[in-house]
């Protein structure tokens, strides 16, 4: 099997202070939490920014700020900034980081019901507007699905010249509104994945660990941190996304995948420096 990548999502958009206290939210606690991810073993992190008082923001002027402050301390770490944003953010806001011309960007494959009244939209015109602009700018998507049907999306439009090839998903399971983090439904994705295309599985909350098991046993990919799970286990608040990380390195090193650099990573995933 090819290397494992680790990738830290190490703030997300919703995950509050509130939720646990080490959540990072300025630019300082931003680039340390990065920092610990990489040097525990992460070549990918994955970025959404905010203001000093936590409100989630697309800002290409905070985006950039926050990039070079993660550069000046894991210079060769591959940065991939979030498209999504937060609920309710217009098109427009959410593709401000792509201005920045990182080596990878997330992509959104469908709309989902995240609970309540609150509904992620990604019609198929933005997903496509989303994809040409990547393409424009020679950024590797990273094709989001919280399910089957997004994975047909993306198909489909990669098909017809939005999407470029060959495909990365990540594979997001145990949302609400998506598709949940049972092992058969991991496998039913899958195996619903074009051959020559590579995945990353995020497994949310309760969810993570089997999943991330499940992933290194199925030659896929890792992501791991704040966004997605605040426990290390059952009560105990994790102190860092860097925990996450280290303990896929100690599970991957047990189940005889060797971790990828960042250099690693970028010719996994066909990315170039």
């Amino acid at each position: 099997m090819e290397k494992l990548i680790i990738t830290a999502a190490i703030c997300g958009a919703e995950v509050t202070k509130e939720h646990n206290p080490n959540v990072p939210y300025t630019v300082e606690e931003i680039r340390e939490e990065a920092r610990k991810a990489y040097e525990a073993g992460a070549s990918i992190i994955h970025l959404h920014v905010r203001e000093d008082d936590g409100t989630p923001t697309q800002s290409k002027a905070r985006y950039q700020v926050c990039m070079e402050a993660i550069r000046q301390v894991c210079p060769d770490v591959i940065i991939q900034p979030s498209t999504g944003g937060a609920v309710g953010m217009t098109a427009d806001e959410r593709l401000q980081p792509l201005e920045l011309h990182p080596e990878m960007a997330t992509l959104d494959c469908g709309t989902l019901n995240f609970g309540g009244d609150e509904i992620f939209v990604n019609t198929e015109n933005m997903i496509k507007e989303f994809g040409q602009r990547m393409i424009e700018r020679g950024i590797k998507p990273e094709c989001e699905v919280f399910d089957k049907s997004m994975i047909d999306m993306a198909l489909r439009l990669s098909k017809k010249g939005f999407i470029k090839e060959p495909l990365h998903f990540n594979l997001v399971m145990g949302v609400n509104g998506g598709i949940s983090g049972e092992p058969r439904d991991l496998l039913y994705l899958t195996e619903s994945l074009p051959k020559n295309a590579t995945f990353t599985v995020s497994g949310i909350g309760r969810h993570q660990l089997s999943l991330n098991t499940m992933a290194i046993l199925l030659g896929g990919h890792v992501r791991v941190g704040f966004e997605d799970n605040i426990y290390l286990r059952k009560g105990e608040l994790a102190e860092s996304s860097a925990d996450f990380v280290k303990r896929i390195v100690d599970l991957s090193v047990i189940l005889g995948r060797e971790i990828a650099t960042p250099k690693d990573a970028r010719r996994i995933l066909g990315l170039t420096k």
